[in-house]
């Protein structure tokens, strides 16, 4: 195969005016006539075949018209090449790999991978059209093809493409993939997505193909994570249980992952049963042993008891985004800029058994319109003392969360809220947004700043109602340490 390198030459100055170069060059001076000034002239117009110019580069391509160059793809799975009768100007000005390949030959042969080389037709005629359709599975191939030839504007395409899907539907699910993609090519961006949208809607993904294929580093890292939002802390040990099973890594790393778990957060009844049924928890029993006992002290004594002695500001006693009731309530506004809304939900006081008969009463206020101080009416200083004109569009979506009670229980316990907002994309609904309240405020700021809940099309809507979830989560602090 032809070196990959080379400096850059000017495609122009090399070939001058051909037959391929005509109609891009027409098609740019098209361009550029649309955007010109007309000055105002009344009887100035626009004539744009720029699409039938597209139809014929297309032709080009289609018919080897002109053409000065054959690309022949092989793959190792077939004796057979694909052949492409192609043009040097239309595909060095797209890639600068193209422009040194074919800098000192006509003929070059390419080697390809089959997934790549089943869409290099497409890849090419991207280069000729400026635009390609594709499907899900085809997104890691089209952008291995981007990257490799170094044509920037589809691989930022591709690479927006595959944010924006990410809660499309399919067999075999795609996140994970496109996670551990986007970590061997380093696109940072591409990565958070998908490891956000992995959090965020998780119970979705355990329940998944593509739950297997994720892999050990991908899952300690969500399992850092107290954002995950899921039923319970069971059902992460459940699928977890299950990933350990169907992948046997060695003993430190199903050990690294067992540890992970927040025990306390499971119930003493069903900690229980995990110690008689679950193999995987018989095999590592040792190494997890001790964060057993801990949490059956945990369930066992007071809050303020167990805090003098160990320190529960850390993750292992920090509640994750549970979605059981005795966590939260579900909150489905209709109609929800119309006007304020109300409604009240209880919650256990906090995750140890100790306080599992101990409820929580908690009102919550919804305005549509809330307007902050800027944006307020003030009195002006003319004469007439007229109030400045605020349009209702001028305010912001609130929501403030306050216990309806004060009691001595709450000593020691903060309550850190958090908001999710369900969209349905894909004909799925998934949680598009999470908001969380800082411990000290009833509310949080930046709440649907940037929502227009006044359009029934708005992305934030499902059925022209609004789509909530509200947690509570108790957070325990230490307030006395004493020497073990």
């Amino acid at each position: 195969m032809a070196r990959l390198t080379g400096a850059r030459p000017v495609a122009a100055r090399r070939w001058g005016w051909t037959t391929a170069a005509f109609p891009l060059l027409l098609l740019l001076t098209v361009q550029a006539a649309q955007k010109a000034d007309l000055s105002g002239d009344a009887t100035a117009a626009t004539i744009n075949h720029s699409l039938t110019l597209l139809q014929r580069l297309q032709e080009l391509l289609q018919n080897g018209n002109g053409s000065d160059s054959v690309l022949r793809v092989r793959t190792a799975a077939s004796d057979e090449a694909k052949v492409f009768h192609t043009h040097q100007l239309l595909l060095s000005l797209q890639s600068e790999v193209f422009e040194s390949l074919l800098h000192n030959q006509s003929v070059i042969t390419l080697h390809e991978p089959p997934e790549t080389a089943a869409l290099f037709e497409k890849f090419i005629r991207y280069l000729y059209c400026g635009g390609v359709s594709i499907l899900l599975h085809q997104a890691i191939p089209m952008h291995q093809l981007a990257s490799k030839y170094r044509v920037w504007g589809l691989q930022r395409g591709v690479a927006d493409y595959m944010k924006t899907h990410l809660a499309s539907e399919s067999s075999q699910g795609h996140v994970v993939g496109w996670y551990h993609y986007a970590v061997r090519i380093g696109d940072a961006a591409l990565q958070e997505s998908c490891l956000q949208f992995l959090a965020w809607n998780l119970s979705a993904v355990l329940g998944s193909a593509e739950w297997g294929s994720v892999s050990v580093e991908l899952l300690l890292l969500l399992l850092e994570r107290s954002d995950l939002v899921l039923h319970s802390e069971l059902e992460l040990y459940t699928a977890v249980e299950g990933w350990l099973s169907r992948r046997q890594p060695e003993g430190p790393v199903a050990e690294r992952v067992l540890r992970a778990i927040r025990y306390p957060m499971i119930a003493p009844s069903q900690l229980f049963r995990l110690q008689t049924q679950s193999v995987v928890l018989a095999r590592h029993y040792g190494a997890v042993q001790d964060l057993l006992f801990q949490a059956f002290q945990f369930h066992a004594a007071s809050p303020l008891h167990f805090a003098k002695y160990f320190d529960v500001n850390c993750s292992m006693f920090l509640p994750r985004n549970y979605l059981a009731p005795s966590w939260g309530s579900q909150w489905v506004i209709n109609n929800p800029a119309r006007d304020d809304r109300s409604t009240s939900f209880q919650t256990q006081l906090g995750p140890s058994s100790h306080d599992a008969g101990k409820r929580v009463t908690w009102n919550v206020l919804f305005s549509p319109r809330w307007l902050p101080v800027s944006l307020r009416p003030v009195y002006s200083d003319s004469a007439s003392g007229a109030v400045q004109p605020v349009r209702i569009e001028d305010g912001r979506p609130r929501l403030v969360i306050t216990p309806a009670m004060s009691s001595p229980d709450f000593a020691g316990v903060s309550f850190q809220k958090t908001v999710l907002v369900g969209v349905r994309q894909q004909g799925r609904v998934l949680v598009k947004h999470a908001y969380s309240f800082h411990q000290s405020s009833d509310e949080a700021a930046d709440f649907l700043a940037h929502a227009d809940l006044q359009k029934r099309t708005s992305e934030y809507l499902i059925d022209n109602s609004l789509h909530l979830h509200i947690i509570i989560k108790p957070v325990y602090h230490s307030l006395i340490k004493v020497k073990k």
